[in-house]
């Protein structure tokens, strides 16, 4: 597992990338015009709003919603600009929450299986007092540069959006 700065870094490279075209509808609405007077500060953030409502209403689920609006007694509403920020991101973050840990089960299966096959063979080889971690790392480096890891995780997190 690379350091936490490599990861935190993909991270928000990643999501630098992917919100990109909201980010920019954000400074062609609403960010231009409030640094150029021509709209005020409740304008600015309402037009602003609207995008980010957009790009969460897309990837939450509806049922992570519905929990908050219940939660919040909000009736079903007209329209995405009726949902309230104070709703729409806690159902993006759990709806997001979950799709990570999805991937991160689908990750940890295959190194759960080498782990699996070192400790039987270390086993049937009567080496119990060898630890099995040591043995099956660089099995899970290998497995992983050979299917080209990084290659396959970045694109999938790409191609979820």
């Amino acid at each position: 597992m690379p350091p936490n700065q490599v990861l935190i870094g993909l991270a928000l490279f990643l999501t630098f990338f992917i919100m990109a075209p909201t980010f920019s509808e954000i400074n062609k609405e609403a960010l231009t015009p409030l640094m150029d007077n021509k709209i005020s500060l409740d304008e600015a953030y309402t037009k602003a709003e609207e995008p980010i409502k957009e790009f969460m209403s897309k990837h939450t689920r509806q049922k992570d919603l519905a929990l908050f609006m219940n939660y919040a007694k909000m009736d079903k509403p007209e329209s995405l600009k009726d949902i309230p920020l104070t709703t729409m991101v806690p159902a993006f973050a759990i709806s997001e929450l979950k799709t990570a840990f999805q991937i991160g089960f689908m990750i940890f299966i295959p190194f759960l299986i080498i782990d699996m096959v070192v400790a039987s063979v270390l086993m049937s080889m009567g080496m119990m007092m060898l630890p099995p971690v040591m043995i099956s790392l660089p099995f899970k480096i290998l497995l992983f540069v050979l299917v080209d890891g990084w290659y396959l995780i970045v694109k999938s997190l790409l191609q979820s959006f």
